[in-house]
């Protein structure tokens, strides 16, 4: 059985960063890197971009040890590769000789979740020395550690090359989107509105008391958001049910397979078809749902020209609304003007 530690067990010493004043000339541009959080870029990438002098005093982190990011942009976690020094937003843990930093790298990605649960504060979110410390890891022997890390490698390099491959098709396809349908003029124009399936075909879910979080179960009637669409396809997220009873309450807001899902708050203009084997579901009020009229437009099109199309993305941009989060409505929706190609095409 593999044993079980807390952080604070394998590390010798715990460095907290800071910033020296910048009022100080003699602090700066000397040869000691510097970063902040932004400069932490992967796991394995930190890109220095300032430079502190000896005068500055300021501790400086081993090579091969782990940097944490515990406040802004929280969870980052990186080897260094050079000695180096950092700001407040980051923990630097030199560490004791039985574990291996690659190894720990990859165990506390899978902590973000937490460290994003136990943050703290109101402005900057961030963990605290002693949260930080006091998470648990499994500490195998070195030799296992280090084929972990090994295998953990082979996988990360793998999911670079996915994410460089799925870069090419999607620049692929919005090429072959504006060669068919980007020119200006070729089409008619017409709203949203105009090509869905009339009266009660483009809605957004419940609002206030219609459904409250505590009507939420385990399992019954799919209750669809933002995150099974952020990607720009329909995905099985964390889902979220309501019973089967709530749902005769909230049948006006059924989502139908085929119909088109758009985001509307927080992260919008996020697009995706519903699949043709959706089960019994409503759409939250983050989502406006919409039927179209089978015979003026097909589901697909529409979403590609809500990510491909520049004149549907700039009424989109102008359109967002909202003083801390962007936040699109319906009524915007309906009045997006869209290009209309021959159904065929």
């Amino acid at each position: 059985m593999t044993k079980v530690v807390k952080l604070g067990e394998v590390c010798s010493k715990i460095l907290s960063g800071g910033t020296p004043s910048t009022e100080k000339s003699d602090f700066w541009n000397g040869n000691i890197p510097w970063i902040t959080s932004a400069d932490v870029q992967g796991h394995f990438t930190v890109t220095p971009r300032k430079f502190l002098t000896e005068k500055a005093g300021a501790d400086i982190l081993p090579a091969g040890n782990v940097l944490v990011v515990t406040r802004v942009g929280l969870g980052k976690v990186a080897v260094n590769d050079q000695p180096l020094a950092f700001s407040q937003d980051l923990q630097g843990l030199i560490l004791k000789p039985v574990i291996d930093s690659k190894f720990l790298v990859y165990g506390l990605s899978e902590k973000l979740q937490k460290f994003k649960v136990i943050s703290r504060g109101a402005t900057i979110k961030g963990v605290t020395r002693d949260d930080l410390v006091n998470i648990e890891i499994p500490l195998p022997p070195l030799p296992e550690q280090r084929r972990i890390a090994a295998l953990l490698d082979r996988a990360d390099a793998l999911r670079q090359k996915d994410r460089q491959l799925l870069a090419h098709y999607d620049a692929l396809a919005q090429s072959v989107f504006l060669d068919m349908f980007g020119e200006e003029g070729r089409w008619p124009t017409v709203n949203i509105e105009a090509i869905s399936n009339g009266k009660g075909s483009m809605r957004t879910g419940p609002f206030g008391s219609d459904l409250l979080h505590s009507e939420f179960v385990e399992k019954g009637v799919f209750v669809l958001g933002i995150n099974n669409v952020v990607n720009n396809r329909f995905e099985w997220a964390k889902s979220r049910f309501i019973t089967e009873e709530k749902y005769e309450k909230l049948k006006r807001y059924t989502v139908y397979p085929g119909d088109v899902l758009i985001s509307i708050m927080g992260t919008t203009g996020r697009t995706a078809v519903v699949p043709d084997d959706m089960p019994a579901a409503i759409n939250s009020k983050h989502l406006v749902a919409i039927t179209l009229n089978k015979h003026t437009a097909v589901p697909m099109y529409l979403t590609y020209s809500f990510l491909y199309d520049p004149d549907v993305r700039y009424q989109l941009k102008s359109q967002n609304k909202g003083a801390i989060m962007d936040g699109l409505n319906l009524g915007v929706i309906k009045a997006l003007k869209i290009k209309q190609p021959p159904l065929s095409l």
